[in-house]
């Protein structure tokens, strides 16, 4: 992970992005292990940067709620969060609820979100969609990117589950 930080450091002062001007931009995302997801936000908290949620963010992807401050987390219109228990493979390889990992999750989650997953059946092995109204109740909406805030290619974070794309209008002006 020091790489990763590193490396970030680097294009950013390569590329003269601010940490506070930038945007990192979340989408179709479908999750993965908990412990990455909380190093790669824990990173990405340390930068200031803000984040955008547009498409899809499942699974431990929705831990950017916990994570990333309120004043730096929005949302798009496309944006749908997907909530479900936490998991692991048994001995052959099949999947069994991890109680210890679910009160994880749980206990990272704002409240606002706790409620709105209590109201819809808990964390379970069903995936439930938090999207449109809903997540506009809990999460500030941005509206989507515009040509001002055009994303352009970040692989500069060490991950294989994650997607993640910079978005600044610092580096885009025309």
């Amino acid at each position: 992970m020091r790489f990763g930080l590193a490396v970030l450091a680097a294009v950013l002062a390569v590329t003269g992005v601010a940490p506070a001007k930038a945007a990192m931009l979340i989408s179709e995302d479908r999750g993965g292990q908990i412990g990455h997801y909380l190093q790669t936000y824990a990173m990405l908290r340390s930068t200031g940067e803000h984040v955008i949620i547009d498409g899809n963010c499942l699974s431990a992807c929705t831990l950017v709620l916990g994570i990333i401050p309120r004043d730096r987390l929005c949302v798009t219109k496309r944006a749908r969060l997907g909530f479900h228990a936490a998991w692991m493979p048994d001995a052959e390889g099949h999947p069994v609820t991890s109680p210890m990992g679910t009160q994880a999750l749980w206990n990272l989650y704002p409240t606002s979100v706790r409620h709105w997953i209590n109201r819809h059946g808990g964390l379970s092995r069903k995936m439930i969609y938090l999207q449109g109204r809903d997540l506009a109740g809990v999460v500030p909406m941005c509206g989507a990117p515009t040509r001002q805030m055009q994303a352009r290619s970040h692989r500069n974070i060490p991950t294989q589950a994650l997607r993640y794309q910079r978005a600044s209008a610092a580096s885009n002006s025309r």
